[in-house]
């Protein structure tokens, strides 16, 4: 077909040129009473003219009639174009912590007409960052509360303003009305409900979220054992006896319980409620898996149960911390609650050569009072004053 044509063509081509060299060809047009008579390359010439000139007064036409068209399409190119920018340099400037100059740009845009939530919401948190807060509220009334995306932002946004500003029951109930709006388990507002539980101190339910945040997988494992641990401090914290202390810590899981915050907590908390023979069993079990020296302080002051094993314990420990500061302090306040004066002058005077501690002085101006030598006890106490 492709050949064909080429020679339809060239055919074509062939009789033009016989034609068009044929000086005795003419045309003749007659319109009565009027005859014309134009020669043949002559009235080709005139035709290719007419048809030129006819497609050009129809494009002129057409781009006439589609000019308010070009316009409207010329001017929303530009008008985007500028939004665009206007975003980018908000952005910016917003991320690279210029808050004013975001702000100024997000008001901008909203003052040219820009829908978007983002200014607002950008504007928003900018005022927020520079603590002009009813400035911060004027920009989120601005987002439309009936689109159920820009309504979650809104909220979710007010929600870690509130948090900012450690008013958490607030940004509990904030948190709330975005679930009934039909937005639950959202990994961002279960991230911010986490945070409000945490400074409401309501560590129960920060285990209970943590879980179901771990199911499904919207929480980093060194993240979610962070908030782990600091929940079960919490909860050693909160304890009002020893019963409820003891049966708290049975719940705490194995990988916690040797954890030296965990076991440094419980053992204070223990001491207090007078369960020191149980704090010196958590001490002792974290101290043969991992060596703290000072954890090892706190083994010195439980107070109760078999004084002797204690002290045959961390006698053991020694042989191989012999430069422990802690480990001999600890040596010295058991030897001091057992009378053992001489042992305990010893531990302590070697903790002192170590590492001094106003609580190695201390000790020693308590065993002075009780010898009866006031001005030494005197002088120790100075000592540990100056330290602390």
């Amino acid at each position: 077909m492709k050949y064909l044509a080429w020679i339809l063509g060239l055919f074509a081509a062939a009789v033009g040129f016989s034609l068009a060299t044929d000086k005795s060809a003419y045309v003749l047009i007659v319109y009565p009473p009027y005859r014309f008579e134009l020669s043949l390359i002559l009235s080709i010439f005139l035709l290719i003219a007419i048809l030129l000139c006819g497609y050009m007064l129809t494009r002129f036409v057409a781009n006439v009639l589609s000019l308010p068209t070009y316009v409207k399409h010329f001017r929303q190119n530009r008008a985007t174009a500028k939004a665009y920018k206007l975003q980018q340099d908000m952005l910016h400037a917003f991320f690279d912590g210029r808050f004013a100059v975001a702000e100024k740009a997000a008001v901008k845009a909203i003052d040219a007409g820009e829908k978007s939530s983002i200014y607002p919401i950008i504007a928003a948190r900018s005022a927020h960052e520079l603590r002009e807060y009813k400035k911060r509220d004027a920009y989120l009334s601005v987002v439309d509360n009936e689109q159920v995306d820009d309504s979650s932002i809104r909220l979710m946004t007010t929600s870690k303003f509130m948090l900012d500003q450690r008013d958490p029951q607030s940004a509990l109930k904030t948190l709330q009305a975005l679930r009934d709006s039909g937005v639950t388990e959202h990994p961002g507002a279960m991230t911010l409900e986490l945070k409000a539980l945490q400074q409401t101190g309501s560590w129960d339910e920060v285990l209970k979220l943590l879980n179901k945040m771990e199911k499904r997988r919207l929480v980093d494992e060194t993240f979610a054992t962070q908030y782990r641990l600091q929940a079960w401090l919490g909860i050693i914290r909160q304890q009002k006896d020893l019963a409820g202390l003891k049966a708290c810590l049975k719940k705490i899981p194995k990988d916690l319980r040797r954890r030296s915050k965990i076991v440094m907590t419980a053992a204070h908390a223990l001491n207090k409620f007078g369960g020191g023979s149980t704090a010196q069993e958590m001490l002792a079990d974290s101290l043969n898996s991992q060596w703290d020296s000072e954890l090892v302080t706190l083994f010195g002051d439980c107070q109760e149960g078999d004084a002797v094993t204690q002290i045959q314990q961390a006698e053991k420990w020694l042989r191989v911390h012999r430069q422990d500061a802690g480990l001999l302090l600890a040596l010295g306040k058991l030897c001091l609650h057992q009378k053992l004066w001489g042992k305990a002058q010893s531990y302590l005077d070697a903790s002192i050569s170590v590492h001094p501690s106003p609580e190695a002085y201390k000790a020693l101006g308590q065993m002075a009072e009780s010898l009866g030598k006031a001005d030494d006890a005197a002088r120790y106490f100075q000592r540990a004053m100056k330290l602390e």
